[in-house]
């Protein structure tokens, strides 16, 4: 059927979401994806088409059907099945042994299914994951219920920068984000995004944790990637803490600079 061409933008943001892949999707994020292809010469239909196929290759392209049909697998089970914390799999216990200490509160942002190496980290560690994936909130969730741990997983969009402020507010004790593979999709839905985001989030907490691919996730080809944007950046405003690459990704761990009176 052919999709009338003066339907409103909420309209037609709630056809996008029609597909059950997407219909767990903050309507913020889906709102971002179609303003891209919302330009004159493209009928309503294309613009939807190109912003689905845009929305699975950003969010559920990591999502198998076998990983959201199942909940009573092991959490190893369910971190080997999601393409991204697959290849980061055999590494946790070399990173998080790097990065964390006992007792630290993290608050992974654009989570994906990594609340399931939950084990992995520090005793006493306490975990705040912020996904855009409805169906990946619910499994975590479940996980965490079942297994009674301090930890929560949250239904947001890292647009709502507002939101995610508060939620780096309401904990007290030492406070890491982890952004692991996150800025480029930020970045591609708003230039310069990611930028206005870390200098907005960095004062709530004692340090931030990036990542980025350094190999293709099917080949495992390395390629050059060195993203030297958010390196100089975060040269320019932050102290470096750490930077090294484990597993197929780089990462660089860093916090304010020291203030001088």
């Amino acid at each position: 059927m052919k999709i009338k061409e003066d339907l409103s933008k909420k309209e037609i943001i709630s056809k996008i979401m029609e597909k059950k892949e997407f219909s767990k999707l903050p309507k913020k994020d889906v709102a971002k994806v179609f303003e891209l292809f919302d330009k004159e010469g493209l009928v309503l239909e294309d613009k939807i088409k190109q912003t689905r196929d845009l929305l699975r290759k950003m969010y559920v392209v990591f999502v198998s059907t076998k990983l959201l049909n199942k909940k009573n697998e092991s959490p190893e089970w369910f971190l080997k099945k999601h393409i991204s914390t697959k290849e980061r799999f055999g590494y946790y216990k070399e990173l998080y042994s790097r990065i964390l200490k006992p007792g630290d509160t993290i608050y992974d942002l654009g989570a994906g299914v990594n609340g399931l190496s939950f084990s992995y980290f520090p005793k006493h560690t306490r975990y705040v994951g912020v996904e855009a994936v409805g169906q990946l909130v619910e499994l975590m969730n479940f996980y965490f219920k079942t297994r009674g741990l301090d930890a929560e997983a949250i239904h947001e969009s890292l647009f709502n920068l507002d939101k995610i402020k508060i939620l780096l507010k309401k904990r007290a004790g030492t406070k890491i984000i982890f952004l692991f593979k996150v800025l480029d999709s930020l970045e591609m839905l708003e230039k310069n995004y990611s930028k206005k985001f870390l200098l907005k989030v960095m004062p709530l907490v004692d340090k931030i944790v990036v990542s980025y691919a350094t190999e293709s996730l099917v080949s495992r080809k390395k390629f050059f990637s060195n993203r030297k944007w958010l390196r100089d950046f975060i040269e320019e405003e932050f102290k470096i803490l750490d930077s090294f690459d484990l597993g197929g990704e780089k990462y660089i761990v860093f916090s304010n600079k020291p203030s001088f009176s």
